[in-house]
């Protein structure tokens, strides 16, 4: 059965197990999001949403932010870093792998999708 999300381009083919591990968050990327939480006003209660949109310049966007659990939510926890990712979403990170890296050039939250057909060169959007 496939269903159609409100977004055009974004759809599922297939149901995702709420058991399967979606993405990959590493230890650097956790280490990093665990001292924002810290930061953040009622950071104990959430953890990091990752999800992808329509926009950028190769047709979909990559998306990460503090939120609570919502129902439906697929759950995952990284290294102590609770990881929520919706239904529709998770078709497209299947494989993916969150890092983080503090360098000068080139540094911050990257995610690695192996599902992507292309990117574009800021490495934010894709196309599937």
């Amino acid at each position: 059965m496939t269903r159609w999300s409100t977004e055009p381009k974004l759809f599922v083919m297939s149901a995702v197990s709420a058991s399967e591990e979606i993405i990959h968050l590493t230890e650097s990327a956790a280490n990093e999001v665990r001292q924002m939480l810290a930061k953040e006003e009622n950071g104990a209660s959430k953890g990091l949403r990752v999800f992808i949109e329509s926009g950028g310049c190769s047709g979909l966007q990559y998306g990460m932010v503090f939120d609570e659990k919502r129902e439906g939510d697929l759950s995952m926890q990284f290294h102590g870093v609770p990881v929520w990712v919706d239904n529709v979403s998770a078709e497209y990170l299947k494989g993916s792998v969150v890092d983080y890296s503090d360098a000068l050039t080139g540094g911050g939250f990257k995610i690695s999708n192996p599902r992507a057909k292309s990117s574009c060169g800021c490495g934010k959007s894709f196309e599937a």
